[in-house]
């Protein structure tokens, strides 16, 4: 029954979408577009030219990325992330502000192109984990891991099956690796990728699926007119399970990082997974944070601070018409 709901699901959206994109193409949500008011903070990812999900869910193409930028500028107002939270919004058009996190290398090589060419405004949220030695983070190298993996693997006294959707999962706990290591700190990362270095292929390639961006390139995407650079945290873990000394640590550090390399006072911060408590909020204040960045709101009292907003994920399967309307509504189908 559950899947039957779900296939069903699946196809009134297809629907939705489907019904969205012949109105769009006879000019029937021109109005919408236009008439359209408010502001929203979209959040990409990596940007590659194909198969863009061939490891995880939240890459585009550079072709969708384009499709999408020329809809946003023929409709919206796109905004840096200062006018964003100094409320300098357009009355006449929705407003957009553009966010990457992870600093993924590929967002130097394919987005930053793109944003010249249209003259539009990003943020990019960028992790220290160069200074760390590594040139890849801890989930994307787990999601190779399991592209490439045997249907079973046995980590750390437990024994992993993959599921339908590709995952490691417990045979005993029903959670996945992914989740498991997610709630814990740097070390149990570090040991993972040690432990499991045999089953990352040799000369994979691929590197616009998960390098990271050098010291050299962070240092030159900082010098653009139109980019911003933020923290997305030291080694890209989930904050709010850290102790919150060590959470502090890391949004420390990765500051001191991206200060050092950009010349450049850093006071954004994305959490990483959009995962925060008060306390993570009250902290990063402290260490001179002033904008504070989420996916969804946790708590009844972030709607009036004044330093904390939402974003929405672009969805890697839709249209751009189907996405600008998304961003609009602040909700998908």
């Amino acid at each position: 029954m559950p899947q039957s709901f779900g296939l069903i699901s699946k196809l009134n959206r297809k629907l939705i979408y489907g019904k969205r994109d012949l109105k769009y193409f006879f000019g029937l949500e021109n109005n919408f577009f236009r008439k359209a008011r408010g502001a929203r903070i979209l959040i990409y990812h990596g940007i590659c030219l194909q198969d863009h999900t061939r490891f995880n869910p939240i890459f585009l193409t550079r072709k969708m990325f384009e499709e999408q930028l020329l809809l946003f500028r023929k409709y919206c107002n796109l905004i840096t992330l200062d006018q964003y939270f100094a409320g300098q919004f357009s009355n006449d058009r929705f407003n957009l502000c553009i966010t990457f996190d992870d600093g993924f290398a590929n967002n130097f090589k394919y987005a930053l192109p793109l944003l010249q060419k249209h003259q539009l405004p990003a943020t990019f949220f960028i992790t220290a984990i160069r200074e760390s030695g590594y040139n890849i983070l801890w989930n994307d190298f787990l999601g190779i891991v399991t592209k490439y993996g045997p249907q079973e693997l046995s980590y750390d006294g437990q024994l992993y099956r993959k599921d339908h959707y590709g995952r490691y999962v417990s045979v005993e706990k029903q959670k996945t690796l992914a989740d498991t290591l997610k709630e814990n700190g740097f070390g149990h990362k570090k040991e993972m990728m040690k432990k499991l270095q045999y089953l990352f292929p040799d000369n994979i390639g691929e590197e616009d699926y998960w390098m990271q961006m050098t010291k050299e390139e962070i240092s030159a995407l900082s010098t653009h007119p139109f980019v911003t650079i933020g923290s997305h945290g030291y080694y890209h873990n989930r904050l709010d399970k850290l102790p919150i000394a060590d959470a502090i640590d890391e949004m420390k550090n990765s500051k001191l990082f991206l200060e050092r390399l950009t010349g450049k006072k850093i006071k954004a911060i994305a959490f990483p997974y959009g995962n925060y408590s008060r306390r993570l909020i009250e902290e990063a204040k402290k260490l001179g944070y002033e904008q504070l960045l989420a996916m969804d709101f946790h708590f009844p009292e972030d709607r009036d601070d004044h330093c904390l907003r939402e974003r929405l994920t672009v969805n890697p399967f839709i249209s751009a018409n189907n996405q600008l309307h998304a961003s609009i509504t602040g909700k998908y189908e």
